[in-house]
């Protein structure tokens, strides 16, 4: 009976081997009827998967450091702890015991609690009538307190939760919320945010002597566009617009400021551009200098009544380019900062390197 079985066993055995390899051998034949299809359709042909990991994957996988760099001792965890409150735990000690002092663990734990704070705020009449109502602290979005905003921000942009998530996560723990009010949370009153990203650019640009810079397309409220990233090893920034161009680029590179500006640095580039010789004279020797927006700019270009839609190179657009930087020249930024791209048309400025060309470390 036990050899019945032994053969049985290895009947079948042979019988899985024998399908997996088919199943293998069918597989191949498939990815091959594939590739013959998208070659007599034209198509561009499958790429290759070699299966290695990236660097970024390698770069954040542990123990992923280069060949022959030394081990770090982890060292202890509790040691950076900070203890917040100390609690005396009594034992039930029969008499004749002798104290011998505490033994002492530490215990991390996570309190999240939903509460529901009234704020009885003053109200006053002023003397000529006007009303005067105490302010709320600062934070608070609409009855939702900074804490929750934090731990939604946390949630969608570290944890990758989606808003349908956050709401029923939150209103699983007992809080009044809707989806609504947790998008709102996500996009409203960011003003704090803008503002601090937007100083970490301007900081960024006027103080690095090299940035990196790379574009990628995207798709937003149903429309394409693409985003770019400026920044080097200390900040990142990403910006997001309708296109590509050097126009655009540079008036990224402005760090929010909205100004035009002709000086001397503007009417270079106009040079190194190619710039025809009478559009350059005409802006050099005209006494408006500084323009406060884009509305400004264009009227200038059209008080100043030049037939330039027939001239080559585009003297609109070089001119605006010009004048685009050198309004990042007078905000002192990219004082002597070399831009790093991938050899792109529109990141090619008067400072430039390849990707490959810098030195490491």
């Amino acid at each position: 009976m036990n050899r019945l079985k032994g053969l049985a066993l290895a009947e079948l055995r042979r019988l899985v081997v024998s399908l997996i390899e088919e199943a293998g051998r069918l597989a191949a034949e498939n990815r091959e009827l594939k590739d013959e299809i998208a070659r007599l359709k034209g198509l561009p042909p499958r790429p290759k998967f070699k299966g290695k990991p990236s660097g970024m994957e390698k770069a954040t996988t542990p123990g992923s450091g280069g060949t022959g760099s030394a081990k770090r001792g982890r060292g202890s965890k509790r040691d950076r702890l900070t203890v917040m409150a100390e609690v005396v735990l009594k034992a039930s000690a029969p008499a004749g015991s002798r104290f011998l002092g505490y033994e002492d663990i530490l215990v991390q734990d996570l309190r999240i609690v939903v509460e529901t704070v009234r704020y009885r705020r003053e109200r006053w009449s002023g003397p000529a009538g006007e009303r005067i109502v105490a302010a709320l602290p600062a934070g608070i979005l609409g009855g939702y307190g900074p804490e929750l905003r934090r731990f939604i921000a946390a949630g969608h942009f570290q944890g990758q939760m989606t808003s349908e998530r956050l709401t029923a996560l939150l209103t699983g723990m007992g809080m009044a919320i809707s989806k609504r009010q947790v998008v709102r949370l996500l996009s409203k009153g960011l003003e704090g945010l803008i503002a601090e990203d937007l100083a970490v650019l301007r900081a960024g640009l006027a103080t690095a002597p090299w940035i990196t810079v790379d574009d990628t397309g995207h798709r937003h409220a149903g429309k394409d566009g693409f985003v770019t990233q400026i920044g080097d090893e200390r900040f990142a920034a990403f910006r997001s617009g309708a296109c590509k161009s050097r126009q655009a680029f540079l008036a990224l590179l402005r760090a929010g400021h909205e100004d035009f500006v002709i000086s001397d640095a503007a009417l270079e580039y106009m040079r190194g551009r190619k710039l025809a010789g009478p559009v350059i004279a005409a802006l050099a020797e005209h006494p408006d200098k500084h323009f406060a927006d884009e509305a400004a700019w264009q009227a200038h270009l059209q008080a100043l009544g030049a037939p330039w839609t027939q001239i080559e190179p585009d003297p609109v657009a070089v001119a605006t380019e010009g004048a685009l930087w050198g309004a990042i020249k007078a905000h002192g930024l990219l004082a002597d900062t070399v831009v790093v791209s991938d050899g792109a048309g529109q990141f090619r400025l008067a400072d430039h390197a390849l990707c490959g060309s810098m030195p490491s470390g």
